[in-house]
């Protein structure tokens, strides 16, 4: 779960809207990239609106099984990035739906595997991603 958790990192959806550009799939790669910026504002506002704390024992401490990136749990970045990137493609290109879909699903399923979200952290990080997704489809591919 540690390496797929890292999957739904910035320099792994960055790069992969950046690698869509370099191969030809401009529009695709910048409707990746909008879809990725749009979900993580909003990601970076609701953590700060809210400041829930990330899930902790019963004296507080973060139970985490790998390094925080923030100190907020609510909403997953991570699961935001994977499902707006996968998302993107996704609805461009329906027939890797069925490959893209899952691997977002289990990036967001390892954050909450390795304990820095709640499950209802995920979730809502993963409906910012498709909100982010379909948002740059409407706007940069039809």
């Amino acid at each position: 779960m540690r390496w797929l958790t890292h999957l739904g990192g910035a320099r792994v959806t960055i790069g992969i809207g950046l690698l869509l550009v370099a191969v030809g799939e401009q529009l695709l790669g910048l409707a990746a990239l909008f879809a990725l910026t749009t979900s993580h504002l909003a990601v970076q506002v609701l953590k700060r609106a809210v400041a829930r704390p990330r899930p902790c024992d019963a004296s507080g401490r973060p139970l985490a099984t790998i390094d925080l990136p923030d100190a907020f749990s609510f909403p997953s970045g991570h699961a935001a990035a994977a499902t707006a990137v996968s998302g993107t493609v996704a609805l461009a290109h329906p027939l890797l739906a069925p490959l893209l879909v899952p691997a977002a699903a289990l990036i967001a399923l390892s954050r909450v595997s390795l304990r820095v979200h709640h499950v209802s952290d995920v979730v809502a990080g993963m409906l910012l991603g498709l909100a982010g997704a379909i948002a740059a489809t409407a706007l940069l591919l039809h």
